[in-house]
């Protein structure tokens, strides 16, 4: 889909600020690391971090939201042998494949965009939380993930904890005497800290590469060519790969334009979700993700998810809304043949098997599948390969040779 302006919030837009005067130093000091960034961070920031990784705030203990967004799996699901991720009870599991946080600070708050006819922004795959601050207080009380009972449960919890002090130097002696405001507040200090730089670093080799500061080998400057070539790759069309004065306010490319599409992807055979007892999952097998048609009850929207960012990519296996593709590869081979290759005689068939038969499963939702910007790409091998190679030039952590021996990723 083509490209629009980024509608940063007031709070996206001040991060901008605070990426521009640290970006030079990260590239150059492989000592600022979390605890620096902590270190120099507001008091409300530090109580979102402490929350963040407070695993007493599932029920029962155990859980908490760095347990599916691991730092050091760009805030994803360690666990990368399983597509969906799995609660605080050990029985269950989501339907989705957990999304990372990071660059989600930059995320317009979900809208529809009448002049394109689109929807855009908003949080979760679905976009069913209109901000930051409102996915982070989801989690707390589903079922399927930290499966507390009610908010007062969360703030009883958070009370007394040992950072309750800190909760009311922020917010005011007050700060937990009425549930839905105490319940409002730890998920804004949660949002503030994903506002902060760890999850907004932009410390890639490409961003590199755009300051001046590193060169791509030959293989991954063939990749960023097909990348943006509209003629082959077009993976411009969602995920733009250069940053735009006059739309997005300076910030370094999010590669993603937070809109949503339905990329024809198959079901999961391995989603646990569908082994879920009738009272989670009452279709079984059958069970159909609607997406954003789901969530506005709109068959139009049918099959549409969040279109990701592709930083941070080579880290957040499995890909997709059900974590359908194990590889990189694989999904660049998806979006180059998805409509060259006969459709498979299974229906739940895994992506090795499926590269190895030379087809690929019907689509989960057959209905508004995206068939103008992907499915016959006409990429030969090496193109493919190269892709794969550019699109690994965009995690976070890069460091010059020059910086010091073994720190962070190097070319």
């Amino acid at each position: 889909m083509k490209l629009k302006p980024l509608y940063l919030t007031a709070v996206a837009a001040a991060l901008v600020s605070a990426v521009a005067v640290g970006q030079s130093d990260l590239f150059a000091d492989p000592r600022a690391k979390e605890d620096d960034i902590v270190r120099h961070a507001s008091p409300k920031e530090r109580l979102g971090r402490m929350l963040f990784h407070d695993t007493r705030l599932s029920e029962p203990a155990g859980q908490s939201c760095a347990s599916c967004h691991d730092a050091n799996f760009a805030s994803t699901d360690p666990d990368k042998w399983s597509p969906t991720s799995q609660g605080v009870n050990p029985r269950l599991f989501g339907s989705r494949n957990t999304p990372t946080a990071m660059y989600m600070a930059f995320s317009p708050a979900f809208h529809f965009d009448a002049a394109e006819g689109l929807y855009e922004g908003g949080q979760f795959l679905d976009g069913r939380a209109a901000t930051l601050e409102e996915q982070a207080k989801g989690p707390f009380l589903n079922p399927l993930e930290m499966a507390n009972t009610s908010k007062q449960q969360v703030v009883d919890k958070v009370s007394a904890a040992r950072y309750a002090v800190l909760f009311k130097r922020v917010y005011g002696p007050d700060a937990f005497d009425a549930t839905e405001a105490a319940y409002d507040r730890i998920a804004d200090a949660i949002a503030a800290f994903e506002r902060t730089r760890m999850f907004n670093p932009f410390t890639s080799k490409y961003d590199a590469y755009l300051a001046g500061k590193a060169k791509l080998t030959a293989q991954e400057m063939r990749g960023l060519e097909l990348f943006e070539r509209e003629d082959k790759g077009n993976c411009t069309a969602c995920h733009a790969s250069r940053p735009d004065e006059d739309e997005n306010g300076g910030v370094p490319p999010l590669f993603t334009d937070f809109t949503y599409d339905n990329l024809g992807v198959p079901k999961n055979p391995h989603n646990r979700f569908y082994t879920m007892s009738t009272q989670h999952n009452p279709d079984g097998r059958k069970f159909i993700d609607r997406g954003l048609g789901g969530f506005l009850d709109s068959p139009s929207e049918d099959g549409k998810f969040k279109v990701p960012t592709l930083r941070n990519i080579a880290l957040t296996a499995p890909y997709m809304h059900n974590g359908y593709f194990m590889t990189l590869r694989g999904v660049v081979d998806f979006y180059n043949t998805r409509d060259t290759k006969p459709v498979c005689a299974q229906e739940f068939l895994e992506e090795d098997k499926a590269i190895r038969q030379g087809c690929w499963p019907a689509a989960e939702v057959a209905q508004n599948v995206n068939q103008g910007e992907l499915g016959n790409l006409k990429l030969d091998r090496q193109e493919v390969d190269d892709i794969v190679a550019f699109m690994q030039t965009l995690t976070d952590g890069w460091r010059p040779v020059s910086s010091y021996r073994g720190a962070g990723r190097r070319d």
